[in-house]
């Protein structure tokens, strides 16, 4: 009597907060470079594995609050990123489009703690009202540009973020680095969560 064959192993559900259209079914591999001193818009650029231009990350200077646009190659505007005016944790809300009200609330991050040696964010999705627990989480050190993202309190992994050690590297600093995104996982906001990520870690670098 034949054994039955085992079905294929099921594939993780898609994880789009942004949209659909930026959940890959494969990993997707990413390089974000970070302009050191930048009074225009244009702060960071991030590439595909074939150096083509996918985001930039715009400023809003003289503004009251910290803001940041996350554009596509075309400059067309996909979130808004702005800190939190009166907030211990230094939270970040991002909104959808060139937004800043709360009915376009996609998702908001913060530290985990206000004291801390090692970075920790939590992550908190705009139907997660109640906050008792994150969805997702970001641990390692920013300042060795060497974090992971975790779904919610688990080990499961949605992305990850390296130093890239390549000759351009070496003159560039520590300011391009690379991000693996995992299949069905919506890469513009992993590249947002990057983003805030480095807002939130600029005062323990100056």
């Amino acid at each position: 009597m034949a054994t039955p064959s085992m079905p294929p192993p099921a594939m993780p559900p898609s994880v789009a907060v942004v949209g659909q259209q930026y959940c890959a079914p494969y990993p997707v591999d990413l390089t974000v470079k970070k302009k050191a001193l930048s009074l225009s818009d244009g702060d960071f650029s991030v590439l595909d594995v074939n150096g083509n231009v996918v985001f930039m990350v715009k400023g809003k200077l003289l503004s009251l609050r910290d803001r940041r646009v996350l554009v596509d190659a075309a400059g067309n505007p996909i979130i808004s990123m702005q800190q939190k005016m009166i907030s211990m944790h230094r939270r970040w809300q991002v909104f959808r489009g060139d937004s800043s009200d709360e009915k376009d609330l996609l998702f908001s991050a913060k530290k985990s703690s206000m004291i801390q040696f090692k970075t920790q964010l939590d992550v908190f999705l705009a139907s997660n009202t109640t906050e008792h627990t994150c969805d997702f989480k970001i641990k390692g050190s920013y300042f060795e540009r060497a974090c992971t993202i975790y779904l919610g309190e688990s080990s499961a992994i949605v992305a990850q973020m390296s130093r890239k050690y390549t000759v351009t590297n070496i003159v560039l600093g520590k300011d391009t680095f690379g991000v693996t995104v995992y299949p069905n996982i919506d890469y513009a906001f992993i590249v947002s969560l990057v983003i805030i990520l480095d807002e939130i870690n600029k005062d323990r670098e100056d």
